[in-house]
């Protein structure tokens, strides 16, 4: 079985994984153009269980989000990449604005967020913590994100340096 999965599938492994007594850690993102932010952000994650899984927002989901032009790297694409990260253990695209529906489904012990999010507003987390798991916000790595990495090409290209 690969490491991504559709929703169904999804629950059902997260049911046979916490019933096997694992600690199920679950964030999520766009994931769009990946880099040494997003893998440092999901290595911490993993270590704060057994199993990670990794909420990617489907295309739809990324332009309702961040606009038309977003994302750059196609939704398949993005979790195959993030599917091939060792920190990575399941995968899935949620077509949603937020993961709501899906932390509901999988009830994860430990949800997790970037720097950017206070406790308080992360999605899910009444769900989480109403079943006793806990929400972690992992710090950003300064200056790495995807927009910065866009727009150092897009400046790169209209300079022509």
């Amino acid at each position: 079985m690969g490491k991504v999965m559709f929703f169904t599938s999804l629950a059902e492994t997260v049911d046979l994984l916490k019933a096997s007594g694992k600690t199920i850690v679950f964030t999520n993102g766009c994931f769009d153009i990946l880099h040494a932010g997003h893998v440092t952000y999901l290595a911490e994650a993993r270590r704060l269980g057994d199993v990670l899984i990794v909420g990617v927002n489907s295309d739809a989901s990324v332009r309702t989000l961040k606009g038309p032009r977003r994302p750059i790297v196609p939704q398949e694409e993005r979790a195959t990449v993030l599917a091939a990260l060792e920190a990575v253990d399941y995968v899935v695209v949620f077509d949603e604005p937020t993961p709501y529906t899906l932390i509901e489904a999988i009830r994860p012990h430990v949800l997790v967020k970037g720097g950017d999010w206070s406790t308080e507003s992360v999605v899910g987390r009444d769900i989480v913590e109403a079943n006793g798991g806990r929400v972690v916000i992992i710090p950003f790595v300064p200056g790495l994100s995807t927009t910065n990495i866009i727009d150092k090409i897009t400046e790169s290209f209209n300079t022509g340096k």
